[in-house]
């Protein structure tokens, strides 16, 4: 069974991670949440969860206004082709949230460490981030290092990419 935000809460709360979370509507999309970006500080997130060809799974986190050139990102992360997002059930199953609730708190749940964490290096100039807590109907703020932390204590230690390189070599070719 995959954790659920009160589980995740008590793992935080046992390696002395403060957050603040607040309770909101579903959202999906980062259009969804403008409302939320107002109103919390911090670095809101988007997440994306993609696979190359060999069926290599990857967790891009990067900031809610971030441009991804999902075509683009693959020499950047490691992946071995083009990737492309992967599919709901594979989602629950090694990171055990559904559309919607992606969050770099996810790979908690993946014990087999199948999922490559990769996090933009623009998101971590913000002191405190924001994720969904395993659902989207929650929000959670947590310290950038505390984050780092957390991903660590899970085996998933992210590596820092900054995807803008991609998204410039997509905006070159539109010009």
């Amino acid at each position: 069974m995959p954790a659920t935000p009160e589980e995740l809460f008590a793992l935080l709360d046992k390696l002395g991670i403060k957050t603040a979370t607040i309770s909101h509507e579903a959202v999906f999309t980062v259009a969804e949440s403008d409302k939320l970006h107002r109103e919390v500080e911090g670095g809101h997130t988007k997440n994306l969860f993609v696979k190359d060809k060999k069926d290599n799974y990857f967790l891009i986190v990067a900031e809610a206004s971030a441009q991804i050139p999902i075509n683009r990102v693959h020499p950047l992360i490691g992946a071995k082709s083009r990737v492309s997002f992967a599919n709901a059930e594979r989602l629950m199953e090694f990171l055990g949230v559904e559309p919607g609730s992606v969050t770099a708190f996810a790979p908690m749940n993946d014990h087999g460490n199948r999922v490559k964490v990769i996090i933009d290096a623009p998101l971590l100039r913000h002191d405190a981030i924001n994720c969904h807590p395993l659902k989207n109907t929650m929000t959670t703020t947590i310290s950038r290092q505390d984050l780092l932390n957390f991903l660590e204590h899970v085996a998933h230690v992210p590596e820092i990419v900054d995807l803008s390189s991609a998204s410039d070599a997509a905006q070159q070719e539109q010009d």
